[in-house]
């Protein structure tokens, strides 16, 4: 017989509390005083039930970068930030371009259990933005991958974006881009504006993504396929995305924690932990971000969880890797940016983190309301958790996280997959 829980007065998406009776990995009642026999009790009172979280944009690093993460340290982490299923970017060694890799790495998945590892194939044969990988036996493979992306690099090429885009539409699959021009960003270092001047770093135009964003936005409408912008970091690309939308064109866009809560004015001691790609930005840029996501032009809360060894970050800005963790810490910058505002209610936030990226990445049994028969893919969260300083120790194996010393609200409490808790108590349960 499966394991059976019965969760107690958990205020489900923070509406009146209620009781959750789950069975055989779904959930099998939801009411108040809900009685059965051997069912394992969890009191959840003044917690709130949120569908597990969906990460669309998670590096996992393996195979080949081991020492920064494994599938097995990052979905811990995932977990213990209230994911159930992630999204494993392509750029890994090698390169998830075939479907022998992406296969690889979603067994991995399985075989961790903390989360599901949703693999991402690669727009291009090795990254290299020279021809178009194999996408349909990766979307054939074992692995069903819908999502392609050369994330980290910028299929700069238009007609190869083009030709991807003709492609994936074939069998309902999604480009997303890294939009970053390569020619406008060659030796960039950090936002170009005031900051980048008075460091003496060379500037990011805000211009190399926004020209990106519109071009592929015109392609995406021009073939009718689906396109979705990796980690929108201005407010020129929001202004050009909710264009795209307002004519109705296939365009889905993404924004990271980081770029909703850190500005440039960051960099100012030349930490290494700030340099990430896209850098991060203004003030202005941030409160832009905000507002997209709260009205809906920005879809979703990606991560971008960048683990990097210490030895690549711990060095001069120059040389430093780019990249942050996030997955750990996602839930709680949210809460932090949005709905300690008022931008976000937690139906707002369930939608942004579970069920729109859940749709995006085309993710079967995640994202769904939390209902009678529906799987049991769901977080409980206390958001009146005293707010404590972020430590650079997690379940990661990196420790590069932006936040570290910083104070965050809420604490992610318990994390079931499919009736299996993965977290309980804030703590990995294996």
């Amino acid at each position: 017989m499966s394991e059976q829980w019965l969760i107690r007065g958990a205020k489900i998406l923070n509406d009146a509390p209620q009781d959750i009776l789950i069975s055989d990995g779904m959930i099998s009642e939801i009411g108040t005083n809900v009685t059965t026999i051997g069912a394992q009790e969890l009191d959840a009172t003044g917690l709130i039930a949120l569908p597990g979280l969906v990460d669309l944009h998670t590096h996992l690093r393996e195979p080949g970068r081991e020492d920064a993460e494994t599938v097995e340290t990052g979905t811990a982490a995932a977990a213990l930030g209230g994911y159930t299923a992630v999204h494993a970017m392509a750029n890994t060694d090698p390169v998830a371009d075939t479907a022998g890799v992406v296969e690889q790495v979603w067994r991995l998945g399985r075989t961790a259990g903390h989360a599901d590892v949703q693999p991402v194939g690669a727009v291009t044969a090795g990254l290299a933005g020279k021809q178009l990988a194999e996408l349909g036996t990766m979307a054939d493979s074992a692995a069903h991958v819908r999502v392609f992306s050369d994330d980290g690099k910028c299929v700069a090429d238009p007609l190869l974006m083009r030709r991807a885009l003709e492609y994936v539409k074939a069998f309902d699959g999604v480009i997303a881009q890294h939009a970053q021009d390569p020619r406008l960003t060659e030796g960039a270092q950090l936002n170009e504006g005031e900051m980048s001047g008075r460091l003496g770093l060379a500037g990011w135009p805000a211009v190399a993504e926004e020209g990106i964003v519109a071009r592929d936005c015109l392609l995406a409408a021009h073939v009718g396929s689906r396109l979705h912008i990796c980690h929108v970091s201005t407010a020129g690309s929001v202004e050009i995305i909710r264009w795209a939308k307002s004519k109705g064109w296939p365009v889905t866009a993404e924004v990271t924690p980081h770029h909703l809560l850190l500005t440039d004015e960051l960099a100012a001691g030349y930490d290494p932990v700030f340099k990430v790609n896209p850098p991060l930005r203004t003030a202005a840029d941030v409160a832009e971000l905000r507002q997209a996501l709260a009205d809906g032009t920005i879809d979703c809360v990606a991560t971008d969880h960048a683990p990097h060894p210490v030895e690549a970050k711990e060095t001069e800005w120059a040389e430093a890797a780019w990249g942050m963790t996030g997955l750990e810490t996602a839930l709680r910058v949210v809460h932090k940016a949005l709905v300690e505002t008022g931008l976000l209610d937690w139906h707002g936030v369930a939608d942004r983190m579970s069920v729109r990226p859940a749709r995006i990445g085309r993710l079967a049994g995640h994202g769904t309301p939390l209902a009678d028969g529906s799987p049991a893919n769901l977080t409980l969260y206390d958001p009146a958790a005293p707010a404590e300083a972020i430590s650079q120790n997690g379940a990661s194996k990196s420790r590069n996280t932006p936040f570290a010393g910083m104070e965050l609200p809420g604490r992610i409490v318990a994390t079931f997959l499919r009736g299996t808790p993965t977290v309980l108590d804030g703590k990995l349960t294996r």
